[in-house]
């Protein structure tokens, strides 16, 4: 297939890679980004496949196409995805992409409106360069719920929304800070499988455990889509943990929370009632990227994996 090729930019939030495709206006005749995702998924999922796999990508890589908004009156609409599939939403990547494009002067400080598959985000670029979103409705569905694993028996887990669907547990081995990533990705892994038979909109788990750092209020490693963990505290993932805390009345309205995640970077929470009475949050999290790499992707129609492996 040939293709004149695009340009990305790569950026790291809090450890974890975004590259984001700019300047590359598929045109697609939608009225709204359910309909978008289908045309994206259906007829444009290569670039999905070049720039986060093999040979050119990695596999815990996150990519966000960045394409005119739907409503005008919106800054951008943001597609995310990642080596499996597509993201209702994406916390690090939301904050990478206002980063994007502050580093390409197509934005100043203040708040931007984002469309993404999960709803409408604020994104708020702070003079710190720091980026403050504040996410779509969050809300737990299940608390404590018993999920069998093979190796590390019956764990007690709460289903929470925040953007991607959550099955969040504090398990044994997360009381150690020195647990290998293998054992968590075990655990993790056998979590998701037991999950998904009660729940099969759950696609990431969360483990959470003490904080490293005393400033901090808890630790988590997160399993994404695609058997990779989120490098990041997850800004989804974060803003179903504020919904399990508040609904759980552990945080109050305006009250800080200090996210570590498994490098020991941190995102700092905090939350609004959307619906005290059902019991669904406005989270808002902040944290900062860093643009490194500025990219023109090739595509050199003779090569067998140009598009991606």
């Amino acid at each position: 297939m040939s293709h004149p090729g695009f340009r990305v930019i790569d950026s790291h939030t809090a450890g974890e890679p975004t590259r984001t495709i700019i300047d590359c206006d598929l045109h697609l005749p939608a009225t709204s980004m359910e309909e978008r995702l289908n045309l994206i998924r259906s007829q444009f999922d290569h670039f999905r496949s070049a720039i986060v796999r093999e040979p050119r990508g990695s596999e815990v890589m996150v990519g966000a196409h960045v394409l005119p908004p739907i409503d005008p009156a919106h800054t951008a609409s943001v597609v995310f995805f990642n080596n499996v599939g597509y993201l209702g939403m994406c916390g690090h990547g939301m904050i990478g992409v206002i980063e994007t494009l502050r580093f390409l002067g197509r934005i100043q400080p203040g708040i931007q409106t984002i469309e993404t598959i999960a709803g409408l985000v604020k994104a708020e670029l702070l003079p710190d360069h720091s980026v403050r979103i504040q996410n779509v409705p969050s809300y737990r569905i299940a608390k404590d719920e018993p999920i069998a694993t093979r190796s590390f028996g019956v764990i007690p887990c709460d289903i929470a929304y925040g953007g991607n669907w959550f099955c969040l547990a504090k398990p044994e081995i997360m009381k150690s800070l020195d647990t290998p990533i293998p054992v968590l990705l075990e655990c993790a892994n056998e979590l998701m499988a037991s999950c998904r038979e009660r729940y099969p909109e759950v696609d990431h788990v969360e483990l959470v455990g003490p904080p490293r750092h005393p400033s901090s209020n808890s630790r988590n490693f997160v399993l994404c889509p695609g058997a990779m963990y989120d490098r990041s505290p997850c800004g989804t993932g974060t803003s179903a943990k504020l919904a399990c805390l508040a609904a759980d009345g552990e945080l109050l309205v305006g009250e800080r929370w200090i996210q570590e995640g498994i490098l020991g970077t941190a995102f700092e929470g905090a939350f609004q009632w959307y619906d005290s009475e059902c019991e669904k949050i406005i989270p808002t999290i902040r944290g900062k990227a860093y643009v490194n790499g500025d990219t023109r992707v090739l595509i050199d129609p003779e090569d067998p994996f140009a598009w991606g492996m």
